[in-house]
């Protein structure tokens, strides 16, 4: 066994971005919606609503939950009080205060929708978040088309992230301005004229928000805002999805490899200590012959630190024979 220590110049950082479908379909556009009786009726069927690929009541073993919906109120309107002694206290105001801590980290801040010359403050907001499981690191800005019909007609819904030179953040999270368009390019304004943007979309954290307001200027889908009542609010999104029929949507990924280059020089690693080499008594060459004209094979190179310890082992496809006359370059490629 030989070593050698590697120079700076050996080693090689290379970060590569690749992307999939968000969607356990394979297919990057969801266009059939699904709930389930069972999660709809439980304790969580009072915050939030799960969408299914298929039908999770006739065919549980193959459904699986793509994105909930939850609807969202800093004073809590829109759904029934825990305790009716206390007034304000509601599944919409819980949810409100969750993806407040979980998007501006601030529980005094305010969400805001549109630029800061066309913004107004989101007290209430659908919430769309991806189930974990559908997307990788985090979802690709500029694939978001998301279709929402009701009796006002037919909105379409993108991200405006190609038009955006600088990222912006929520917390530690980039968040671009929900508009009208396709594909991360907003039609005309893309904005509602009196209620600012149509939401916030978040892809470091699977969660898009979007602005009642807005919505209901365009098309009509009104959200409930009674106090002490179920206002049913996720299910009438829910239902506008299905009219619209259309949620595409991918991730992405930032895979980063270090390229590690191990040059074996014509003088270098000519010789072993395998016992088919050497004499395990006095060290010696068993065969003479390999004094002058070693010839060795390479099957593996192994990576150490400085306090000897084995950090990674690479193997090679086939044996390398290496003697004085040969050289060779072998790429390691770390991948984490």
């Amino acid at each position: 066994m030989s070593f050698k220590r590697f120079d700076p110049n050996d080693i090689v950082i290379s970060s590569d971005s690749i992307s999939g479908t968000a969607w356990s379909t394979g297919n990057p556009s969801l266009t059939s919606f699904f709930t389930s009786s069972v999660q709809r009726a439980g304790s969580s069927g009072d915050y939030y609503l799960s969408v299914y690929q298929t039908d999770p009541d006739s065919a549980p073993l193959t459904s699986y939950s793509q994105f909930s919906i939850a609807y969202c109120d800093n004073k809590g309107s829109g759904s029934t009080n825990f305790n009716p002694g206390v007034t304000g206290k509601t599944a919409t105001r819980t949810n409100f205060g969750q993806y407040r801590t979980l998007v501006l980290e601030d529980e005094n801040a305010e969400f805001q929708f549109g630029n800061s010359t066309n913004a107004v403050s989101g007290s209430h907001f659908y919430a769309i978040s991806i189930d974990r499981a559908r997307y990788k690191e985090s979802l690709f800005p500029g694939t978001f088309n998301l279709h929402i019909s009701a009796s006002g007609g037919l909105l379409k819904l993108t991200d405006n992230s190609k038009t955006t030179t600088v990222n912006t953040f929520l917390g530690a999270s980039r968040v671009f301005q929900i508009v009208t368009g396709s594909n991360g390019t907003p039609s005309g304004s893309g904005f509602s004229a009196n209620n600012g943007s149509y939401g916030l979309f978040l892809p470091d954290i699977g969660t898009i928000l979007l602005n009642p307001q807005a919505i209901s200027e365009s098309i009509q889908l009104e959200a409930s805002r009674s106090n002490n009542s179920d206002g049913l609010n996720e299910e009438s999104l829910y239902d506008a999805l299905q009219l619209g029929g259309n949620f595409r949507l991918n991730s992405q990924e930032t895979i980063t490899s270090d390229y590690v280059f191990v040059r074996l020089r014509n003088s270098e690693f000519n010789y072993s200590e395998n016992p088919s080499f050497i004499s395990g008594s006095t060290g010696e060459l068993i065969y003479s012959n390999f004094i002058n004209q070693p010839q060795v094979y390479v099957t593996s190179v192994g990576m150490y630190n400085d306090s000897n310890e084995l950090l990674a082992v690479a193997k090679l496809s086939r044996p390398l024979l290496k003697d004085f006359t040969k050289e060779a370059l072998i790429r390691v490629k770390l991948d984490f």
